[in-house]
């Protein structure tokens, strides 16, 4: 602990954001401490499209309540922008269906997302005013662009100046509007949006074994908004000690251990994550086992783990370490289009983002979750050292050092690829009753089941016996599994681009299927969908037919039958 709050203590003395002088030298501080534990490291700097935001300003007759602006905002010109305040609700589509915005400044409730402000731009407004949830004021990066845009994506960043208000100000614009009366805002914006080149770290240590080139990523941002002693400094504390700790047993490791600390998380989307994706494609496909990710360990009042995210195949792995290093169980919630997630499209599974968080506050709108968010300092000028726990930080970065142990040392990948399945099977075949023969899903939960079927057998005959020879096989199978699941599970279906910063459905890659449920049959609407729901089962097929293809060799096919038969009591 004392180790950790001493990393601590050096985090919060810069500022850090993307690209700056006080990063880099806060990033000259990580590489020397991984040195020190043993490890390799390389620190690059990369060009990418990173956005600061500087000053705002909102008149309302002749009253200028305090305001902040977003990352990738609009900048006004110096005169401002002026213009009517229309209520949007939360920028929902719906909020925008029957509103003429154009020209226009929304008011809406919420957090600046990417989402609302995508929308906000396509509708035509010209500025917005976010309505805080209480009376802090969070920075945050409004881009739908994951990474640095290309230049066909360049036209979907924001087109709106942006600023977020107090939750008082907000509501007292909102009763204005609800009375009738007609309010107009002037808006002033400053926001940089350039090209920089930012830092990135890279540090590994490989395996003792000869015959095992793979390794386990670690990953987390360590650009911040201000001091940033939680988000990230905790994490990347958590970090450091899980190298200094696990490299202690490396005689013991079956694969190696690689580290990357981000810049532009925070003001490029993710930029860092998504470059080096791009650059290290064929070496990441190739070697990769899994992706454990690290954001916001040890806050004040963070008592809550049991919502952390991870994929199904690793959910059965992460749910034994949080139980036994926190007491609590874990529910298995599905990863979110968020955080440094950069790797799905070269199917690299992975866990957690942020792990610990406050309780949720009844009437917040997360009733389905027992998890509130990491604390109203989050992404403001007070998320400072008194902000963290030492204790929760202590309990926080054993769950990672469990975690990663398991990754390391166990002579068989924990892929549970029989879970993942089962709950790929659960969609497909809820969606072929939806549709109620209008579109034919047999050929793809056959295919499904069948893989389903090796995955089962594949555990039946790990549990009955395994063979050493055997293991760099089933390893190499399972890899090669998580390659055409993981793509399909969690992306759209391309493996070499980044689906937008946007919420996403499980298995996006079938909402062509699930547009088609909701149209009216032999409409031209339903024949358009119908187009790309054959398109989408195709990438399914395939990916599905490449699975089964990589366990055929190591799931023993005599197995198959036996083991079905005892899971279902046949």
């Amino acid at each position: 602990m004392d180790v950790m709050m001493a990393h601590m203590t050096e985090f919060a003395r810069r500022t850090k954001m993307s690209g700056s002088p006080d990063e880099y030298a806060s990033f000259l501080y990580l590489e020397k401490t991984l040195t020190g534990y043993g490890y390799d490291t390389t620190l690059f700097r990369h060009a990418a499209y990173i956005s600061e935001p500087g000053e705002a300003q909102i008149e309302i007759d002749g009253v200028f309540p305090t305001c902040i602006t977003h990352s990738f905002s609009q900048s006004t010109p110096a005169t401002g922008i002026s213009g009517e305040v229309i209520w949007a609700g939360r920028g929902d589509p719906a909020d925008f269906a029957d509103r003429n915005v154009a020209g226009k400044i929304v008011l809406m409730d919420g957090i600046a997302n990417p989402g609302a402000s995508l929308r906000a731009g396509q509708a035509g407004a010209i500025g917005q005013i976010q309505i805080s949830p209480h009376e802090h004021l969070h920075d945050m990066c409004i881009s739908p662009v994951w990474g640095s845009p290309t230049d066909i994506e360049q036209g979907n960043l924001p087109k709106t100046a942006v600023v977020s208000v107090l939750n008082h100000v907000g509501v007292s614009l909102k009763q204005r509007l609800a009375k009738g009366e007609t309010v107009t805002a002037t808006l002033h914006t400053r926001v940089i949006t350039e090209w920089r080149k930012i830092p990135l770290l890279v540090a590994e240590l490989t395996s003792p074994r000869d015959n095992d080139d793979s390794f386990v990523l670690l990953s987390g941002h360590h650009d911040a908004w201000y001091f940033g002693v939680m988000d990230n400094g905790s994490a990347n504390a958590t970090m450091l000690e899980a190298a200094r700790v696990l490299a202690e047993r490396r005689a013991e490791w079956q694969r190696g251990l690689r580290l990357c600390f981000w810049s532009g998380h925070s003001h490029g989307r993710y930029a860092g994550s998504a470059w080096y994706a791009d650059h290290y494609w064929e070496e990441l496909a190739g070697r990769c086992a899994a992706h454990v990710n690290v954001d916001s360990t040890g806050g004040k009042g963070a008592t809550v783990l049991a919502d952390a995210p991870v994929s199904a195949e690793l959910a059965a792995l992460a749910m034994r370490a949080v139980k036994r290093e926190a007491g609590q169980d874990l529910t298995g919630r599905r990863m979110l289009r968020a955080g440094d997630q950069s790797f799905w499209g070269i199917g690299i599974p992975s866990m957690f983002m942020s792990l610990s968080e406050q309780p949720a506050v009844p009437g917040s709108g997360k009733d389905d979750r027992q998890g509130g968010g990491l604390g109203w300092w989050w992404h403001t000028p007070e998320d400072l050292i008194d902000k963290i726990d030492p204790e929760f930080l202590l309990r926080d970065t054993k769950v990672y050092v469990d975690v990663l142990w398991q990754l390391l040392a166990s002579a068989i990948l924990p892929l549970d690829y029989q879970s993942a399945t089962a709950a790929l099977l659960s969609e497909l075949e809820a969606l072929q009753n939806h549709l109620d023969g209008r579109f034919s899903l047999t050929s793809l939960v056959a295919r499904a089941r069948q893989l389903h079927a090796q995955c089962v057998g594949l555990r039946y005959t790990l549990a009955e016996t395994m063979e050493e020879r055997k293991i760099p096989a089933i390893n190499t199978a399972l890899i090669a599994v998580s390659r055409a699941f993981v793509p399909v599970d969690y992306t759209t279906g391309d493996r070499f681009g980044h689906d937008p910063a946007l919420p996403q459905h499980a298995w996006p890659v079938l909402d062509p299927l699930r547009k088609l449920v909701d149209v009216p049959a032999e409409t031209d609407e339903s024949l358009f969908l119908e187009v790309a729901a054959q398109r989408s089962v195709n990438r399914m097929m395939f990916a599905l037919q490449q699975a089964i293809a990589a366990l055929q060799p190591v799931a023993a096919q005599d197995s198959v039958g036996e083991a079905l038969q005892t899971q279902t009591g046949e």
